[in-house]
Order: structure tokens, then C-alpha cells, then sequence
């Protein structure tokens, strides 16, 4: 068996617990390279590793790790060990991205739910999300107790809305491949849209309720995938590719998507 083309993982360096990414490619060296992306860690192919709980990175910061042929994952992370000092020199000196401003949660504010613009309304009520859909604007009604906290109830309400859509979209796509429909959950993980796990299911960003429902497609998609192929290997992506066939396209989208959500 080959092993996957790319994979997360993670290894720690002087203390600190460093995510990166294992590239396979055609290459007879190892080399570093670190630029405002990350940083890049050249070697050669075919390491055998174990299933990990690979999921869609919501940005390509960090450490990348290419490898060409038949180089061991021990002779990989030993080399990047032996660059310790530097590598975690340079991740730290690379400039912060700068801070999103916090959403405005204010009445007539627009926000995005699976593509549209919804609109808030501030009201008194007893701590309950409600959703209009009929009339000229869609509009998302948080109905608050006095003193109540406005971004708590949004957060609360988009999540449990993201959640039962999720649900719906993995049980869709396992009838598709005839897979038994796995615990769904939500994720606020920093740098990945989705999870799949053998142990705990799959666990999908609840930020993705900001997208259009076909960008949920793709995510939910690729985790599903993880239930046949736990990899990224050339199966894998056929098994993506069975589900979702328009999935290059969406990737790219869902890289140019994230920067616009809202931070609330």
C-alpha cells in the first residue's frame, strides 16, 4: 500500500506542540524552507505512517514537509529536530496576521448564513433564536432577556443551526457510499474546516454556516471520504472526486471564502 500523498500531522519541538503538513513529491533531498506561509521541509517518498485524523486546513500557515521517495518518518522528524532552534526562531518571527475586528451585533446588521445576507433584529424574549425567512429580507431575530448576552446567542444559534444541517449533509453523503452515518459534532478548531476520526466521528466547523451550501458540500464531502480512505492518497481523492466531481473548484473557493467570514 503507498502511502498518502498528503497527510497532518504534528510533531513537538523544543516544548511546543508544532503542527505541519507531509507532502510526498519527487525530490532526492532534504531541505527547510520558511517564507510568510510557513515553513517547508523537503525529503524523498513512500513513509509508512499510521492512519492519522486528517481534515481540510482552513490556512496553509505553518510547517510543510516534502518528502520524495522511501525516507521513514523517523529520519524525517529527526532532520527537522536537528533544525529545532531555527525552525521555531523563524515561526515566531513571522509577522501576525492582523486581528479581524469583532463582528458588529447590531440590529439591522447584515450577516452571511449559506451564502445569503440575513439581517439581525434585536428584540426582547426570553433567550431564543428565531429565523424569518418569508418576507423582503431574511432575518435572524435574537430575542433577549434583559441584561442578556447578544453574541452568546447568536454564536449559540448558528452553531445548533450549523449542527443540524451538518447532520443532514453527512447522512446524505454516507447513503451515497453506503457507510454507516457516524457521530456528527462541531468544531472551532484554528486551522482546519473538518475532522474524521475512527474514535469520535466527524466534526465539522461551525463557521461553514456562513458558506453556500455547496462549499459545505465539498467539506462535508472530503470528511466523509476519511470513512473509506483515512488519507490523502490518489484513492482518497477518487473517493472525493465520486461524491463531489466539481471538488478542485470548490477547494479553491473555500480557500478565497475564508478570509471574508465574519468573527463573532
Amino acid at each position: 500500500m503507498s502511502a498518502p500523498a498528503v497527510e497532518s500531522r504534528e510533531i513537538v519541538l523544543g516544548g511546543l506542540r508544532v503542527a505541519y503538513t507531509l507532502r510526498r513529491s519527487v525530490r532526492k533531498t532534504l531541505g527547510l524552507r520558511i517564507d510568510s506561509r510557513g515553513l517547508t521541509v523537503g525529503v524523498p517518498l513512500r513513509v509508512g505512517l499510521r492512519e492519522v485524523e486528517a481534515g481540510l486546513r482552513i490556512d496553509s500557515r505553518g510547517l510543510t514537509v516534502g518528502v520524495p521517495l522511501r525516507v521513514g518518518l523517523r529520519e524525517v522528524e529527526a532532520f527537522i529536530r536537528s533544525h529545532a532552534e531555527w525552525v521555531i526562531d523563524k515561526l515566531k518571527s513571522r509577522p501576525a496576521a492582523e486581528a479581524q475586528a469583532a463582528f458588529d451585533i447590531s440590529d439591522g446588521a447584515a450577516i452571511p448564513l449559506l451564502g445569503d445576507a440575513w439581517h439581525l433584529r434585536l428584540a426582547s424574549g426570553n433567550n431564543r433564536v428565531l429565523w424569518h425567512e418569508g418576507g423582503p429580507q431574511r432575518v435572524v431575530e435574537l430575542a433577549l432577556r434583559s441584561g442578556g448576552d447578544a453574541r452568546k446567542l447568536l454564536l449559540r444559534g448558528l452553531q445548533q443551526r450549523g449542527l443540524d444541517l451538518f447532520k443532514n449533509r453527512v447522512e446524505e453523503f454516507c447513503l451515497r457510499l453506503g457507510r454507516p452515518v457516524p457521530a456528527v459534532g462541531l468544531s472551532s478548531a484554528r486551522t482546519r474546516w473538518g475532522s474524521c476520526s475512527s474514535r469520535s466521528g466527524i466534526r465539522l466547523h461551525w463557521r461553514l454556516i456562513h458558506l453556500p451550501l455547496g462549499l459545505i458540500d465539498y467539506v462535508v464531502a472530503h470528511e466523509v471520504a476519511h470513512l473509506v480512505e483515512m488519507n490523502h492518497s490518489p484513492r482518497f481523492w477518487s473517493v472525493v472526486e465520486s461524491l463531489y466531481p466539481d471538488h478542485l473548484a470548490a477547494r479553491k473557493a473555500l480557500r478565497q471564502a475564508a478570509a471574508s467570514l465574519p468573527n463573532i
